[in-house]
């Protein structure tokens, strides 16, 4: 288990490694990231929804049965019939108590559709952010790629250019010394 581990973070160290080196590249794993956790958020407040209309759904047959017990309480009681009456009243009061507690899911089932909302807009925020830099980044990688061209262009050009500059002032020294020479010739027929 011990090499599996260190094989493992071997393999962890070399790929953060590997995105400091190409941080556009870890720009867009982290891009895929957060796509995935908005995906993800979005199927949960899905979800939550649903488990609200059924929570609600729960809480009106609830109320309805309560209603209903009332009733017969009422009736009970005006039949002169306590028996009735006192066994009806501890069904209602049941149904109340199952009420609050599908009321207190119901209101929490809200809170957390309420924090997963805020979640995703957050993701959403910070996704446009990592948009923005990571088109900041193409662009700058773009353009320094293109200043690279540039210059490798512009260093042949330059290699060129003194190439031939070297080249004229070589031409020029020779142009002088043939120059010398011709007139040293002349001076040497001259004296004779």
């Amino acid at each position: 288990m011990g090499l599996f581990d260190d094989f493992s973070r071997f393999l962890e160290n070399r790929l953060e490694e590997f995105l400091r080196n190409n941080p556009h590249l870890e720009l867009e794993a982290l891009l895929e990231q957060l796509a995935e956790q908005e995906e993800d958020t979005l199927k949960l407040i899905a979800d939550l929804k649903v488990q609200e209309v059924r929570s609600q759904d729960e809480i009106l047959s609830t109320a309805q049965e309560i209603q209903r017990w009332h009733i017969r309480v009422q009736k009970a009681q005006a039949s002169n019939r306590p028996d009735l009456a006192a066994a009806a009243q501890e069904r209602e009061a049941a149904l109340l108590r199952q009420g609050n507690t599908l009321w207190g899911h119901m209101q929490g089932l809200k809170e957390r559709i309420a924090q997963a909302q805020e979640l995703l807009r957050k993701i959403q925020v910070r996704r446009q952010e990592v948009q923005a830099k990571a088109t900041a980044a193409q662009a700058a990688r773009a353009q320094a790629q293109a200043q690279q061209q540039r210059i490798e262009t512009s260093g042949w050009s330059n290699a060129t250019s003194s190439y031939a500059s070297s080249y004229d002032d070589l031409e020029e020294k020779f142009r002088r010394w043939e120059t010398d020479a011709e007139l040293e010739q002349m001076k040497r027929d001259m004296g004779k």
